[in-house]
């Protein structure tokens, strides 16, 4: 199955990019995969805000793991250019200045080389469904078709696994701090995303010890553990 086949109504689009987007394939589905060798590709995005129907992003930053290592000569960098992108409050945050965004790469280009880089794989974030939310706008604004690639989000996988980590609305921050991994640097996409990968090397260890062994199985667990959590939370 080709990507063409999710295409809704398009803006006007580049022949040459929309040849790419036609030359990639679907993204897999969630099967018996098993997690030990599952190619996963862990992404954090730096926008303009927090909004996901308005807000843009400015900077996509992508590591691999697989064969349950992180795939160090597998990285992916982007800053997109926006026109009359300016100062925000998000600034202080991401530390990605208007001039960084005047020089980035164009936004067609650098979200074409992000689906190359994704391939058919399933994607991880933490706090996923920001992230989620905000690449199927864009590549629905920018491109007219559905971004449909599974995400597994470690804000979930975490206390799943982890049920007694005894933390109040655990950030990423607090799991960094609770398993004593060392940051250099946060609020970058790429450093970000590699501190994601760090966590979910220990999460894969800790899901196959606990019997969970493929993506279907992972699909499953959480699923069950939603809805343990909500019906916890009705009572």
């Amino acid at each position: 199955m080709k990507l063409f086949k999710w295409f809704s109504k398009r803006p006007e689009v580049d022949e040459k990019d929309m040849a790419r987007l036609y030359a990639l394939p679907a993204p897999e589905p969630i099967a018996e995969q098993p997690l030990a060798s599952q190619r996963f590709v862990v992404v954090d995005l730096e926008a303009t805000g927090l909004n996901t129907l308005k807000d843009k992003i400015l900077s996509i930053g992508a590591v691999v793991i697989q064969d349950n290592s992180i795939e160090i000569g597998q990285l992916l960098a982007r800053t997109l250019k926006r026109e009359g992108h300016k100062v925000s409050e998000s600034v202080l945050i991401h530390q990605i200045a208007p001039s960084d965004v005047a020089a980035g790469e164009r936004t067609e280009t650098a979200m074409l080389d992000f689906l190359e880089f994704v391939d058919v794989s399933p994607l991880l974030a933490f706090h996923a469904d920001f992230d989620q939310r905000l690449l199927i706008r864009e590549f629905k604004d920018i491109f007219g078709f559905n971004f449909k690639h599974p995400f597994f989000d470690l804000a979930e996988i975490a206390p799943m696994l982890y049920p007694d980590h005894g933390m109040r609305c655990p950030t990423m921050d607090s799991w960094v701090e609770f398993f004593g991994l060392h940051v250099l640097q946060r609020h970058n996409a790429c450093a970000d995303a590699m501190v994601t990968a760090e966590l979910m090397l220990i999460f894969l260890k800790k899901a196959q010890a606990q019997g969970i062994h493929t993506l279907k199985d992972l699909e499953v667990s959480l699923n069950n553990w939603r809805r343990r959590k909500s019906s916890t939370m009705s009572v």
